[in-house]
This record gives C-alpha cells, structure tokens and sequence, in this order.
C-alpha cells in the first residue's frame, strides 16, 4: 500500500524540495489551502483534503482537518487488529507521515498594529491537533514541526523506506514541547488581554539562546533562554562585536549593570559592576568624565569588571578603558575609532551593543527566581519616586549640594545586594558596603572604602537602621546626610543620634532590598 504523508505548514521553508523527494520515493501526499497551492506550483501532485475527507473546507479554512477520517488515520495503532479493521470498515487510509507548522501567533501578536480580532483568528486548533495526534501514535507515525529535521527524515526513508523508533520518538517530543510553548502564548496573551494578575497556572516558554560551557562553576551544566517573544532591551538583544562567547556570570552581571543604568538616562552615566554589585557610578555632561568618575570610584575593584555607557562610546573614553582588563562593555554605539582602539589586541574583551532606546519598556518584565520546588515571580523593582514626596526628620535641613548627592545616593543602592550601603557625592560612588548579615558591618565596609574623600559625601542605606550605632558609626566618619526609608520601631534613637551629631536625614518609605 502506498504511504501518505500530510503536510500543511504556514512555514514553506524547504517544502517543496522535501515533497518532491518523498514523491521520488513514491509516497502520497494530502494537502491543503496555501501549502497546497505552493506544492500544486511547483508541480507535486497532491490529494485535496476534502477527497480524503469527502467533507468541504468551510469557514474560512477554520474547518477542514478536524475530521475522523484524518484523525482516524493517524491515532490508528498498527499492532492492533480492531484499529486496523475499524479504518477498513470506515474507508479511513492510514497516514504515515505529518509534516505541520503553525499559524504564526508570535509573530501576529508582535506587531504593533495587531488587533485582538487578528491575534484570535491566527491561533492555530487544526494543527496543533494533527501534531498531537501523531506524536501520540510515534510507534508508527513520523511527525515533523520544524524544517531542520527535513533533511534527516529524508535520509533515513530513502535508507530503509522508514524512520527509526528512536528518531519518532525523539520527534514527537518535540512536537509536545512546540504546541506547549504555542499554547503557553496563547494562555499568556489572553491572560494578559483580561488583566489576570494571579493566574491559578504560570505558563512560561522560552526559546533556547546559547548552550554554556558551564554555569556559576565548572561543575554546573547551563544554557541561556530568552523569552519566547523578544524583549528588545536584554542581554539576549544585544549584539556582540568583539570577543569570547557570554558565560554564565557573565550574562548574569551584564543583566545586573542594564537593569542599574536604566534609573541614570537623563545624564551621561558610566557604571562599573563586580559580581551583580555596583563598585563605581559616575555621571558628568560627557561620557568621558562620567568614565573617569566611575573609574575613580574604585579602582581596584573593576578589575575583571563589567561597564556600561548609557550614550555612544568614543574614541578619548575608549583609549582611558584600554589599558584597563575589563570583562565585558556594553553600550548603545561606538564610533569606528573606539571600536579599533578597545580591540587593539584585546580579542577576548566581550563589546556588546543594546539599544536602550527600550529601556522603559523593559521595566514591564516580570522577575522569576528558581526555589527548590517552585518559583518566585514579583514585579521588578522600579516604583516611581520623587523627592517631593521625601521627609526630612532631622532639625538640620539638607542644603542644596547635600538634595543632589542624596538623590543620587538614592537611585545608586537600589542595586547593592542587601544589606546594602552606599556612600557617594553628587556625581559619583565613593563607597560600597554590599550583602552583609548586619547592617553596622556594611556602614563600615563602605566608609573604609570611601575614606579621604568624605568631604560633602552622603550615604544611603538599601532599608531602615535597626539600631542607632549606625548612626554613630557614620557621624564618626564624618558624613553629614543620609537618606534611608525608615520604618524600624527604633527610628527616634536613629534621629535623636543624628540630632545629636548635626547630621540632616530623610526618609523615602520606599525600601530597595535586593537579595
């Protein structure tokens, strides 16, 4: 009996040349609509679904393949003798091989003019359907979603007129994993058409970016994915034009240093990151002093760094990074002189370019963090604030100079790992007191850090101070403002030592734990 194949894609890569190459091995092949129409075109000969189904395409294509007589033939079990005898009786002819893609829901909901009536009309029942159906019966049906695999299907049919148990199976999982991931879409886009803030089920898909060597160790297998529909502004979207491939951390601390520079658009800024802590920020009217303020913020520590630029990079920055061992840079451009100065003889130096231009629009992404049986899923960190909205609660009022460095201080520790200090002026970082078990121990790791530049430097603290030795600790140093959220049943002492002291304090009511 002569084999049949039925092959309807909205995809059309490398169709035709595979259908004529099941023709040379003598198979039939049914078809329908536009898939038809290509293969008609190019002269293969194909059976209409409606001979198979004696039953017409109606509704504008919506019907046409949910038939018994299409189903019938796939799910039918070739080792069972009433399956067979049931498709005898029918008139049903069994289908041996199902070549399917699906309507393009991703890239229908991705364009900016989509309406909901266009996302509805291209959600694809019939194909997922067959998939399903012939991934179910991989024991003897050959299932095909993704052009890739054309090739390898072809070959083993002209070897031995068949396909292995091992290659079925091996292709029927991918059909389960492709319909979960178009209908975690599906799920996703109309969850978030009605506004469901708390789904009873999370349907999360994402596409596979960059197998990894290793993850955080060697020991740890890992691979990078991105979501399924693109976020513009991510490390996923940007272009590498200079060496190694991202590793693990990497993409971990480069993600960190975007999602820090977002907050700094208004200004020329520069941050330097270690290990998803900030250890140098620095804003200026140009890029090439914001550089020299971040880079003057710790020298030390942005060795094997991480910087990103928030405007394009130039030929004067890019000979004062050169000489500097920088793991990865990331900007938004680079003029063709600072490209050929930071590659001179740095092969391994990872130069990204992002557009930042949608920035914004990636404030919207949801957090997920992996827990031992579960997931962690919160809004990311980017409550809007303003000063206006700050209380003073000290009797010293901050003086002008103080209001500027404080609310720099203030956007700088919403990414210090908690507990989290900073110490800075009205331009850069001086100090850095990151994700110590208490507080007093982060004060004075970042005072050390900052020491012989205290003069007009503020502090900000990622949340309350238990206790008022903090206080104490940051008088002593000689700092005369601090900005924290407040809310620790201890407030008073803190403002009664920072009375004491002189010092000026606000509190925000808005806390930046970051852990």
């Amino acid at each position: 009996m002569t084999k049949k194949a039925l092959i309807s894609v909205s995809d059309k890569t490398g169709i035709v040349a595979f259908a004529q190459e099941l023709v040379q091995l003598g198979w039939d092949i049914i078809s329908t609509g536009g898939t038809k129409s290509a293969l008609d075109a190019a002269g293969v000969a194909t059976i209409a679904i409606d001979e198979v189904t004696g039953f017409p395409e109606m509704m504008d294509g919506r019907v046409k393949t949910l038939h018994p007589k299409i189903h019938g033939g796939l799910l039918a079990r070739r080792d069972v003798n009433s399956h067979l005898e049931a498709a005898k009786s029918q008139g049903i002819d069994l289908i041996d091989l199902v070549v399917v893609n699906l309507y393009p829901f991703k890239e229908t909901i991705t364009k900016t003019d989509v309406t909901y009536a266009e996302a509805v009309e291209n959600i694809d029942i019939g194909g997922p359907s067959m998939l399903r159906s012939a991934a179910k019966n991989h024991a003897s049906v050959t299932v095909v979603v993704d052009p890739a695999d054309y090739q390898g299907v072809l070959e083993e049919l002209q070897a031995t007129a068949d396909t292995s148990l091992a290659t079925r199976k091996r292709l029927a999982a991918k059909v389960f994993r492709h319909t979960a991931a178009y209908d975690a879409l599906i799920a996703d886009y109309f969850t978030h058409q009605v506004g469901e803030e708390k789904p009873e089920k999370l349907t999360l898909t994402y596409e596979l970016k960059q197998p990894m060597r290793y993850g955080e160790n060697p020991q740890q297998n890992a691979d990078f994915y991105q979501t399924a529909l693109p976020l513009a502004y991510s490390i996923a979207a940007s272009k590498q034009l200079n060496g190694k491939e991202l590793s693990f951390n990497n993409i971990r601390d480069a993600d960190a240093a975007i999602r820090i520079i977002r907050d700094f658009q208004n200004r020329p800024t520069v941050v330097a990151l270690k290990h998803m802590n900030p250890c140098g920020i620095g804003q200026a009217d140009n890029i090439e002093t914001a550089w020299d303020y971040a880079y003057a913020s710790d020298p030390v520590s942005i060795f094997g760094g991480i910087v990103v630029l928030n405007r394009e990079m130039d030929a004067a920055t890019a000979e004062k990074m050169h000489p500097i061992f920088l793991e990865i840079i990331i900007a938004p451009s680079y003029t063709p002189e600072a490209l050929e100065i930071l590659t001179n003889k740095k092969k391994n130096l990872r130069i990204l370019e992002l557009d930042f231009s949608q920035h914004l629009a990636s404030t919207a992404e949801k957090e997920v963090t992996g827990v031992l049986g579960g997931l962690l899923v919160q809004n990311q960190d980017v409550v809007a604030e303003s000063p206006s909205d700050w209380t003073v609660v000290t009797k010293r009022q901050p003086s002008s100079e103080e209001q500027t460095a404080l609310e720099f201080a203030w956007k700088s520790i919403k990414y210090v790992k908690s507990n989290g200090i900073i110490i800075t002026n009205d331009h850069m970082v001086l100090g850095v007191g990151p994700g110590q078990t208490n507080r007093v121990a982060s004060v004075k790791i970042a005072i050390e850090q900052a020491k012989d530049r205290l003069e007009g430097a503020v502090l900000a603290s990622d949340a309350f101070f238990p206790f008022a030795d903090n206080i104490e600790e940051i008088a002593a140093a000689g700092i005369k403002a601090i900005i924290q959220p407040g809310g620790s049943v201890r407030d008073q002492e803190s403002i009664a030592a920072a009375d004491k002291h002189g010092l000026t304090m606000i509190f925000t009511d808005v806390r930046h734990f970051r852990h």
